[in-house]
């Protein structure tokens, strides 16, 4: 059962620093004493047993009305891809938990975390803490160059877990201070994890090409940078996902007319190495160290969870790393997906990987804001400021959502394993009772899928789920992907919303069988 704790911001983000906030709220906003000590250590539960009911409630009454409709025409001023997508109907007039309420005043089952990012569902109690951090006048927005106390706070606290270490220990100030090759020591701000991804990319190129003027001459240059990418089922670029900026676009085999110049004047080269096959990833590392050619990077996400929730192994990926470290190529482990939804917080040390670089997102702001981070080590720290900037990256309040986070999910990891391996026994039963219907699962955890034999049953599958208002979906629109419904529901979902998410799930899988 998943835990209840109770912090203050005193608690989170201890006294020094609270009362100098206490001295501007007093003396500069004009709160009273009582009203500040009383938002400072107000003790919030983030996980109480009303909070708890209400969510399970809720689940329970998946797909039915719950409210009156809110019924309105307006369409906002979206692009034609936008309009077509359009679900007006379920778009949330509120929610609790994992469950959404649609405009149409049914209960939606948030059964991807509204595509991926809400890890502590709907109305978390602990998000009050932000709500408390404003009353009390704390800034959100800041600059590079101001980075607040919650800010450099929340990059000390992520070194300190990305590294397993403890917080303000001897062997916290070692890690911060290490130049040795793959710690993970520096931390940039960002927004998005598009470009937390293009900085890492960047990084990467910096030791091949100059960033301006003012940089000496790269380690690599001279030579052609080449990036290794998941291969998808057609020896393809597609299984990889590392953002929207246009060279991580060219990554996974858009803008090809543009990718075919930048090949065509030996700019930069993409390769695709095989899921889970370690003798491909050698051959093809021997033959792209050789010649004109230098590795530049391997980007990698551990779950694909834009190509059907495939897992890569743990063989497959500690061998991978173990040449890439051999020949110096960079490795970037992209959790925007898996962070947060695993024990530990990141799942690249379950894996006992030691990457170059992590970006991070999602999960860890939990849907409050977007607040995505690139963290790297002293090697790979060649960047000036401006070369991967975002000015409002900074953003206290969204550190603050940062450190929320990571309190409940540090307090509950045992509870989010067994959670995660609930979803995935539950998910295997199902492919056992349905073996007509199912091929197979895949994933780890709460980051889990159904492959289905065909895309035309992975699409009916995802009509009938939908119309019972559970939020699944299925990958459809890769020929060559294989047809998966993905699955990704909170940390927050327990025993209860887990039940009713999995019954829901065999009721279309019977109506499939019958047919």
């Amino acid at each position: 059962m998943l835990k209840n704790i109770t912090r203050s911001l005193r608690d989170l983000l201890g006294s020094e620093y609270m009362e100098a906030v206490k001295s501007v709220a007093v003396n500069i906003n004009g709160l009273s004493e009582a009203e500040v000590d009383f938002l400072i250590d107000e003790k919030i539960d983030f996980f109480p047993d009303d909070y708890i009911e209400r969510m399970h409630s809720m689940a329970k009454k998946t797909g039915e009305k719950v409210v009156e409709s809110f019924n309105d025409t307006l369409e906002g001023a979206p692009t034609k891809s936008y309009r077509k997508a359009a679900h007006p109907n379920a778009a949330p007039i509120g929610g609790v938990g994992c469950s959404r309420i649609g405009e149409d005043g049914r209960a939606y089952l948030i059964a991807k975390s509204e595509h991926y990012h809400s890890s502590l569902g709907h109305n978390f109690p602990g998000y009050k803490l932000i709500t408390n951090a404003r009353k009390l006048g704390i800034l959100n927005a800041t600059h590079n160059n101001t980075r607040g106390y919650i800010t450099r706070l929340a990059e000390s606290r992520l070194v300190a877990v990305a590294n397993g270490v403890e917080e303000n220990s001897l062997e916290h100030k070692a890690v911060l201070d290490s130049k040795e090759p793959h710690v993970l020591n520096r931390v940039i701000n960002l927004e998005t994890g598009s470009l937390a991804c293009e900085a890492g990319i960047k990084m990467m190129l910096a030791r091949f090409y100059r960033l301006d003027d003012s940089f000496d001459s790269p380690k690599y240059y001279g030579k052609i940078p080449v990036f290794f990418v998941m291969e998808d089922n057609k020896e393809g670029l597609t299984a990889n996902y590392h953002g929207t900026t246009v060279i991580a676009q060219t990554l996974r085999g858009m803008w090809p007319e543009f990718y075919e110049k930048c090949q065509s004047y030996d700019l930069y080269k993409v390769v695709s190495v095989k899921k889970n096959d370690l003798a491909d990833f050698e051959t093809k590392i021997k033959e792209y160290n050789s010649g004109k050619y230098k590795t530049a990077g391997f980007l990698h996400e551990i779950i694909l969870m834009n190509y059907s929730g495939i897992r890569l192994t743990k063989e497959f990926l500690q061998g991978a790393y173990k040449l890439c470290h051999e020949t110096d190529t960079l490795t970037m482990c992209d959790e925007i997906q898996s962070c947060m939804w695993y024990d530990g917080m990141f799942l690249f040390k379950q894996y006992g990987l030691n990457p170059d670089f992590s970006i991070i997102g999602k999960g860890f702001p939990g849907g409050e804001y977007p607040a995505s981070k690139i963290l790297t080590t002293y090697d790979a720290d060649i960047l000036n400021q401006f070369g991967a900037l975002v000015t409002n990256g900074q953003e206290e309040l969204a550190s603050l959502a940062y450190l929320i986070t990571m309190e409940f999910a540090n307090a509950n990891g045992k509870e989010i394993t067994q959670m995660g391996e609930k979803i995935e026994k539950g998910i295997a039963e199902l492919v056992k009772d349905f073996p007509n219907v199912v091929e197979k699962p895949d994933g780890l955890g709460h980051l889990a899928a159904i492959h289905f034999y065909s895309v035309d049953v992975a699409a009916e599958f995802t009509k009938l789920i939908n119309e019972k208002c559970v939020d699944i979906s299925a990958q459809l629109y890769k020929a060559d992907c294989p047809p998966g419904a993905l699955i990704k529901p909170p940390l927050i979902a327990d025993e209860v919303v887990i039940d009713v998410m999995l019954e829901k799930i065999r009721e279309c899988l019977v109506t499939l069988s019958n047919k």
